[in-house]
């Protein structure tokens, strides 16, 4: 994205009216919130000096916001930036403009719609196990009664007030006014005049009887005309000599016999054929009652929602979503005169570092970015003097102007140390699977340290020990070519949260095309058409079998540094086999892959019962039991299984009814013959 004075814009935070707020970073990666005026709003002088008077009031001391950290309100597009650690930003600017920041993400389709995870108060069915879309649902309603209106009632005109719509470039005091209501004109609906429809009379020709009254339709008379032939009394036709009785009751008893027979044949077959083992199976629409009393379960990565139902897309998002991690690292240390070693600050500066990883094997290894587990001096002492500037500024000890200044100023004589001079800063690593929250250092969260780890020229990745095992696996495909337009999916954490302190993070992914290789390189990495934002660092590029052959890192070549680099599967391998560590799957990684194969072919009772396993086995896998409630509401539950034993008592049953039923036959026939004769 296009940089703002010295801050790059990473991703919107929220829109409004009259332009937007943006989530940013300095020169040194730290973190900050944009407020940007549109620049056609601000070709109008009063928006324009509404927007900097604004920031300015907000920025006083009494003010109800905070000073800025930079401004520009000369520029095209006028901006402010202010400190991102939780307090009064960029969103808060344009709040007190009038304007109401709204999320720029788009509303979910059915299909996100349908797929979320039912709550435990209204327990649902794996929503991708539906049919339809969720959106059209059918009502059957009895057709609109309509009361005849009379000729001479004249309903009145209703009376329409349009309102004129604000413009955005009004002047900023109309937006304070109370809101407008603007009404569409009312649709007249009415009948026209009907009238009761009147009997047609229908008189009757005059017959010998009486007078009648006429009636619709004429009643014919009783008795018939003199000289009627059918009105003799001698019997004209003749019946003939009955006939002897016939055995209806027995072959009644023998069609039922056959036919039961026939029936109960057909429904044993189809037990044992249609079992459910070879076929795909249908889309239920039936509520299932599987994990009727279990708490709600909301993984990381929602593959259905994210590729085709399904689809090889899919079942590759699924085979290695389980296996991604959220990395967290929080610093704690004091910033020193390198000369003298005297505090610039006597409370010491806390600032932590985003990222993604997955993990190598079920014992706890993660493979991660280092410059964000393990950063360079200049980048730590960077952090440090970036969060001391926003501190000052907060406390009015500096101005926001001054930062950029403040901070250049002291990297050359400053060091950021730990409680003692010399010595390193603290660090703690923190790791979270599935849906992850910052500043979270309870469970959770898994405490971790780096073991070993790779400078930037040699690749820029990390091995993190977590500190509990039976993790999700992911699997590395060490012989994978990657060339220019090699199709690939690409996995990392993202968030569209505001609030960046105790933001919620998961896992999100995209396809994406390499561009090309770099030839220079020492490791020989490449580059990819898109990238998934900020904090996808350290996430995973896989082929279509869900196999790593990659890991997203920051394009320094690029003004934006999106994660579009990807650091090759070799140098991974490298890594690990330096450390001693072997990337290799546990016995419920297995079973859950085999259970993703059952799964996409259909087998859904074959694939219920292993995802059941491995729900029980590896608990921090929650894919597994989402998609084992998918395979038993797509009728793969415990009921479908065992068809057979029912089946084959059933087909004997019938076989025997039609056995009983082809006797009674023949006996039948050789009597009749008998008696012919």
């Amino acid at each position: 994205m296009q940089p703002v004075g010295p801050y790059r814009l990473t991703e919107v935070m929220g829109v409004c009216q009259v332009g937007k707020a943006w989530w940013a970073v300095d020169g040194q990666d730290r973190l900050v919130t944009i407020a940007v005026l549109d620049p056609a709003v601000a070709q109008d002088p009063a928006w324009r000096q509404a927007f900097s008077g604004m920031a300015e009031t907000l920025a006083a001391p009494g003010g109800s916001g905070r000073p800025y950290l930079s401004a520009d309100f000369a520029a095209k597009a006028p901006w402010a930036a202010y400190i991102a650690d939780g307090g009064p930003g960029a969103e808060h600017l344009f709040f007190a403009l009038g304007q109401e920041i709204r999320s720029e993400q788009a509303v979910e389709d059915s299909t996100v719609a349908m797929l979320q995870v039912p709550t435990e108060q209204q327990p649902q069915l794996a929503p991708w196990a539906l049919q339809g879309d969720p959106r059209q649902a059918q009502q059957v309603s009895s057709p609109p009664q309509q009361t005849p209106v009379p000729a001479q009632q004249t309903p009145l005109p209703a009376q329409q007030t349009p309102l004129p719509a604000q413009q955005v470039s009004a002047p900023p005091q109309q937006v304070s006014a109370p809101p407008q209501q603007v009404s569409a004109p009312p649709q007249q609906v009415s009948a026209p005049p009907q009238q009761a429809p009147v009997p047609q009379q229908v008189s009757a020709p005059p017959v010998s009887a009486p007078p009648q009254p006429a009636y619709p339709h004429t009643a014919q008379p009783v008795s018939a005309p003199p000289g009627d032939p059918f009105s003799s009394p001698v019997r004209r036709i003749q019946p003939s000599p009955p006939r002897p009785p016939r055995q209806n009751g027995l072959w009644a008893a023998l069609a039922a016999l056959l036919l039961v027979a026939v029936v109960a044949g057909g429904v044993g077959v189809w037990g044992v054929a249609g079992d459910g083992s070879d076929e795909p199976a249908t889309t239920p629409t039936a509520t299932s009652s599987a994990f009727p009393s279990a708490a709600p379960v909301n993984p990381g990565l929602k593959p259905w929602a994210q590729a085709a139902l399904r689809s090889p897309e899919e079942h590759a998002l699924a085979t290695a979503g389980p296996s991604m991690v959220f990395v967290e690292v929080i610093f704690t240390g004091y910033v020193r005169n390198k000369q003298d070693n005297a505090l610039l600050r006597k409370a010491p500066i806390t600032f932590n570092r985003r990222c993604s990883g997955f993990v190598v094997n079920s014992d706890g290894h993660v493979l991660t970015n280092t410059q964000c587990v393990r950063p360079t001096q200049d980048i730590l002492l960077g952090n440090a003097l970036g969060a001391l500037a926003n501190a000052m500024v907060a406390e009015r000890t500096l101005n926001s102007k001054d930062v950029a200044a403040f901070t250049k100023s002291r990297m050359k004589t400053a060091v950021f140390t730990g409680t003692e001079a010399g010595t390193e800063p603290e660090a703690k690593l923190y790791g979270q699977l599935n849906v992850a929250k910052g500043d979270t250092t309870d469970s959770p969260a898994i405490p971790g340290a780096v073991v070993q780890s790779l400078a930037l020229d040699a690749g820029n990745l990390a091995l993190v020990k977590l500190e509990q095992g039976n993790l999700p696996a992911a699997e590395l495909n060490p012989s994978a070519t990657i060339a220019a337009d090699t199709s690939l999916l690409i996995l990392g954490y993202n968030t569209t949260d505001t609030s960046y302190r105790s933001a919620t993070y998961s896992v999100t992914s995209k396809p994406a095309t390499v561009t090309g290789v770099d030839a220079q390189s020492p490791v020989q990495a490449y580059r990819i058409n898109d990238d998934l934002g900020l904090y996808s660092r350290g996430g995973i590029a896989i082929d279509p079998s869900g196999r790593v052959v990659g890991m997203l890192d920051n394009d320094i070549l690029r003004p934006d540094k999106a994660n579009r680099f990807v650091v090759p599967v070799s140098t991974m391998a490298g890594l690990l086999s330096t450390a001693g560590v072997q990337n290799t799957l546990g016995d419920a990684d297995k079973r859950y892959r085999s259970g993703l194969d059952a799964y996409f072919a259909g087998q859904n009772s074959t694939a219920a019962e292993r995802f059941g396993k491995v729900a029980q086995d590896s608990p921090t896998n929650v894919l597994a039991q989402v998609y084992r409630q998918a395979a038993i509401d797509s009728g793969g539950g415990e009921s479908s299984s065992g068809g057979s034993n029912w089946a084959v008592p059933v087909l004997a049953a019938a076989a025997g009814a039609l056995v009983a039923g082809l006797v009674v036959l023949v006996v039948i026939l050789l009597r009749r013959r008998n008696s012919a004769v």
